[in-house]
């Protein structure tokens, strides 16, 4: 930006920074002798004031990730056997951990196992998904799912233990089976190979498989974010994605140490189309934008000259030569400012750097 100053007492207007100037000197004096023709502008280009609508935008850090993390905790005692690598996608059926060889299953539900299923128990929800997951995976063809653990509950659980290679007591509790509402991605092994375990512990860290962008937002900037709003996000390697703010915490953050703490909200950005990068937690850029101020008139944002008595000024091109307009600055965005200024209009002429 160029620095621009307007001597008013000495009725000199100096552009004293820049890739270009433009002097005018007024004379209180005798009248000054008959002008030469007028010379031609020199400012070396232009741009026309406009009138838009400006969306004021801020760019903030953030990263690309997966939504729904959480964690889980081992069911039983033992020494754990085998743990799945990172990123990994364990669907129905399969297992979640081994401990002592014998493997912790996903099935899928929105209940907690929070209580041995048997025969005798009565009759609920978390029954009703334990028979929809093995009718879908195969055992139970007469079995009718009501919620009831029956005769023929327990022996569809006697063949999928058999199938799994579980002990075969026609009981499901909380070693065996994990319910979660769909497919997972793990995230982190919380427990390694060799590590005993006891139920309670954290044994993995996973996620659901929906991209989502994260960001900490500061709570400076908690106005910019608004859900429902669109956004626009640079992901790795450039690519740009549109997305829409889906989710905003309503609890501060406080993160570091004093004197450097930071204080943020939560935000999460679902984007319109699966990225391209298969990469976790990749930083990317997020433009933010705030009010739209309608149909104002505009300048680049290099167009703006700093006035030595402050504020700033545009220098407006005519035919015949230029002349300087104190303008009150408004919204940014897109390159350009909000502008108003005595006699400023659409169409005019403003002078900017050349390029």
């Amino acid at each position: 930006m160029r620095g621009k100053g307007l001597l008013l007492g000495g009725g000199a207007v100096l552009a004293v920074a820049g890739t270009w100037t433009a002097v005018a000197v007024l004379h209180d004096g005798p009248a000054a002798p008959a002008a030469a023709p007028a010379a031609p502008p020199t400012v070396p280009a232009t741009a026309e004031v406009t009138r838009r609508d400006l969306v004021e935008t801020k760019t903030v850090d953030g990263a690309l990730t997966y939504a729904g993390e959480r964690q889980l905790t081992a069911g039983g005692s033992g020494v754990v056997t085998w743990v799945p690598a990172q990123g990994a996608v364990v669907r129905r059926g399969r297992p979640l951990i081994k401990v002592d060889r014998r493997p912790t299953v996903l099935m899928y539900g929105a209940l907690p196992l929070y209580r041995t299923l048997r025969l005798g128990v009565s009759d609920g929800p978390d029954v009703e998904q334990l028979e929809r997951n093995l009718k879908a995976l195969g055992h139970g063809s007469y079995l009718t799912v009501d919620g009831h653990f029956s005769g023929a509950t327990r022996q569809a659980v006697l063949d999928w233990q058999e199938d799994r290679g579980l002990p075969e007591t026609g009981e499901v509790d909380a070693a065996q089976v994990v319910f979660q509402p769909a497919a997972v991605r793990v995230t982190e092994a919380r427990a390694a190979v060799g590590d005993r375990v006891a139920p309670g512990r954290q044994v993995l860290t996973v996620s659901g498989m929906r991209r989502l962008v994260h960001v900490d937002l500061d709570t400076a900037d908690q106005s910019l974010a608004r859900k429902g709003a669109r956004v626009t996000v640079t992901l790795p390697g450039g690519e740009r994605a549109a997305g829409r703010i889906t989710s905003i915490g309503m609890v501060a953050e406080v993160t570091g140490q004093e004197p450097d703490t930071s204080t943020t909200v939560d935000v999460d950005i679902t984007l319109a189309e699966r990225p391209r990068t298969r990469l976790d937690q990749a930083p990317v850029e997020v433009e933010l934008q705030s009010a739209r101020h309608a149909g104002v008139l505009a300048v680049p944002v290099e167009a703006l000259l700093a006035l030595r008595e402050g504020g700033f000024g545009v220098e407006v091109v005519t035919g015949s030569g230029t002349r300087i307009v104190a303008v009150e600055t408004g919204a940014f965005g897109g390159g350009l400012v909000e502008v108003e200024g005595e006699g400023l209009r659409e169409g005019m002429k403003v002078g900017v750097p050349a390029t």
